[in-house]
């Protein structure tokens, strides 16, 4: 038995726990250049449009109703945060044509591909198990991140507003997330697999971040 939503989603947020993030802690000490900033936020302007997409789809995949809820209320977050994501990359020096000509990098891009290979070949419960599991850290990364580009960086709320907007606290969302869990533990539905995909999916979210701390200059617009 899987008990609850909450007892799964702990459980298996301990599972897949670990690995080291590089890139937060040098962009918190105002350590990460410019370079890496402006490569931030070219690299998420592919993966929110990705991942919102997904989302969407997800959603219209979902027979659970609070399921359905859930992801349809995620992929209009990630919406709203596709224009404040555009705010940021100006703040670094990119304009909307430096972000769609900017070269992705194969380590940052494995999340949203990941992703929307869940979309497409997994089950929407297993989907929603191993985003959810995923999510906490994301939160974590945005606040830290959020309070550095004001500190060391001399952004403003504009500048800053992409990563206080997923830094604040949802309680709306997270008790909509843990009873669509329960809604789906109740059709019989296993979190076997689910599990498997969730452990990838957080590696594939630490690539993310490492990749960036690792090629900091590498692919990166100028403004």
């Amino acid at each position: 038995m899987a008990g609850s939503g909450a007892e799964l989603l702990a459980r298996v947020r301990r599972e897949i726990g670990g690995g080291e993030n590089l890139l937060v802690p040098l962009i918190a000490a105002g350590q990460a250049p410019v370079e890496t900033l402006r490569a931030f936020a070219a690299e998420e302007f592919h993966i929110v449009r990705s991942d919102w997409r997904a989302f969407l789809a997800l959603a219209a995949q979902s027979n659970v109703q609070a399921q359905r809820e859930f992801f349809s209320t995620v992929a209009s977050g990630e919406g709203l945060a596709l224009a404040k994501l555009r705010d940021f990359a100006a703040a670094t020096g990119l304009s909307d044509d430096d972000l769609a000509t900017y070269r992705p990098l194969p380590g940052c891009q494995s999340y949203p591909a990941y992703v929307a290979w869940l979309t497409l070949n997994g089950d929407p419960h297993d989907a929603l198990l191993a985003i959810l599991a995923n999510f906490a850290e994301w939160g974590g990364y945005c606040a830290a991140i959020a309070k550095a580009l004001r500190e060391h960086y001399g952004f403003d709320a504009e500048g800053t507003a992409f990563f206080d907007f997923f830094a604040e606290p949802a309680p709306e969302l997270d008790a909509l997330g843990l009873r669509a869990l329960d809604d789906v533990l109740a059709t019989g539905w296993t979190p076997d697999r689910a599990i498997g995909y969730a452990r990838l999916l957080h590696a594939y979210e630490l690539s993310f971040w490492n990749t960036l701390a690792h090629s900091r200059e590498s692919a990166t617009p100028a403004p």
